[in-house]
């Protein structure tokens, strides 16, 4: 099955970021995309500062929107962290689901929050105004099972091993690493996520912008269970299409049989709810 990849230019519009959305969804369904993913922040820019002021409830305006486009494209929509989603006085960094009959699949709210301190290059708190979610997400397809992750997410390797012995045979990140991790660790985090795992590992990034108070690094990436980079966009606003290749998967999960050569009864990773 096809999937397509909405590498989106962020204004600090929300109208704008909808509307533009909304129009790449419909472009890559015409082009036969099956799955279509959103970034992370697609409808506001990246920052603890903005997440108060552009934060809504799910179902809101974002959320209502996305569903529809999904019921008009009879497709699957993942909206990247549509919105900051506000519940109960709190703040969540949340991403939806939507199948082709409009309804909500999923809503995942990001488990780990993105607190880091690299000296001299970058500071970032998302504690100070966000809470963090405390499920696993994850949504049937007739193509196949999906687990989603939200940008840091991705590098807690127990959280994709999870997924993957629940069946999951893609996961998706909506995510925004920044000038610093991005060409450190973005495609190696996902390439490590797929071999471990044998499945296929997607992530989805903002296009970049260099007057924005944080800069996304872009590149939103399909890697297959071989660990192989199939599909990579640059750093500009873009469609990426990638075909899922469910047979290839299943060919190299029996090739090299870890999943069931596992010591199980040495060691485990298991989920608590």
């Amino acid at each position: 099955f096809r999937l397509a990849l909405i590498q989106l230019h962020v204004s600090a519009v929300k109208s704008d970021n909808l509307h533009r959305a909304c129009g790449l969804v419909r472009e890559a369904s015409a082009k036969g995309a099956k799955l279509v993913a959103l970034p992370e922040c697609f409808n506001s820019p990246y920052g603890t500062q903005y997440f108060k002021e552009y934060a809504e409830k799910i179902p809101g305006e974002s959320t209502q929107k996305l569903s529809e486009v999904a019921k008009e494209c009879s497709i699957y929509l993942i909206g990247g962290r549509s919105i900051p989603e506000e519940d109960g006085g709190k703040l969540y960094n949340t991403c939806t689901v939507f199948g082709p009959d409009g309804a909500l699949l999923a809503k995942h709210r990001k488990v780990h929050l993105f607190d880091i301190n690299v000296p001299g290059k970058i500071q970032f708190k998302e504690s100070e105004t966000l809470s963090p979610g405390n499920s696993f997400s994850m949504f049937d397809t007739p193509y196949c099972k999906v687990g989603l992750g939200i940008c840091y997410d991705m590098r807690f390797a127990e959280m994709a091993q999870i997924y993957g012995q629940k069946g999951c045979q893609l996961l998706i990140y909506p995510g925004a690493f920044n000038m610093t991790t991005g060409p450190a660790h973005w495609e190696l985090l996902q390439r490590g996520r797929a071999v471990d795992n044998q499945l296929y590992v997607a992530t989805v990034s903002p296009a970049r912008d260099e007057k924005a108070s944080y800069v996304a690094w872009g590149h939103s990436t399909v890697v297959n269970p071989w660990g192989e980079v199939i599909a990579k966009a640059g750093a500009e606003e873009t469609v990426v299409y990638t075909d899922i290749d469910l047979k290839k998967l299943a060919e190299i999960r029996q090739q090299i049989p870890i999943l069931s050569q596992k010591r199980c009864d040495l060691y485990g990773v298991e989920m608590k709810k």
